[in-house]
């Protein structure tokens, strides 16, 4: 039986004006929308909108094209960058200056540097001393007096004359 397509060349569904809605058919049209705006990062439920479907038609039709997302986006840049090698080899001028950029954007990629400076090292800081709690603290501030006041100074003479 002969496939019957209507007016805008999709595939007319076998049940297509019987009760119920009908069954959506995937294009190949349909694979690219949804393999592009899975490379542009949209949701599932958003991509499902886009088709006038529900996100379990979307799954159900489409799911290899869901499922790779970063193959999707490879593909995406891969086209573009033969898109401009073609203005390149055709003497296109603001192609040249694109696929400059193109390859400045690869290279970043490829040897794992960001697009954004890097921060200088921070000066070396000196290092806290652990935080005592209440109790330690007085504890550290009763053995060690102040060594300007009058019972600083007797602890300290006291001190070595103990050691002595």
């Amino acid at each position: 039986m002969a496939d019957v397509f209507d007016l805008f060349g999709d595939p007319v569904p076998p049940n297509w004006g019987e009760r119920g809605r009908p069954q959506h058919v995937p294009t190949q049209q349909n694979r690219n929308r949804v393999s592009l705006l899975v490379a542009l990062g949209w949701s599932p439920p958003r991509i499902a909108a886009a088709l006038f479907v529900t996100p379990p038609t979307l799954r159900k039709h489409y799911f290899s094209e869901l499922k790779f997302a970063q193959v999707a986006r490879d593909r995406l840049v891969a086209q573009l960058g033969m898109k401009l090698l073609e203005g390149v080899n055709a003497g296109n001028v603001s192609a040249i200056r694109e696929f400059q950029k193109y390859l400045e954007r690869n290279d970043l990629m490829l040897y794992g540097q960001t697009q954004q400076p890097q921060k200088a090292p921070p000066a070396d800081k000196p290092v806290k001393a652990p935080k005592l709690g209440k109790k330690e603290q007085a504890e550290l501030d009763a053995r060690s007096p102040d060594a300007g006041s009058t019972l600083g100074e007797l602890m300290a003479r006291r001190q070595q004359g103990l050691n002595s």
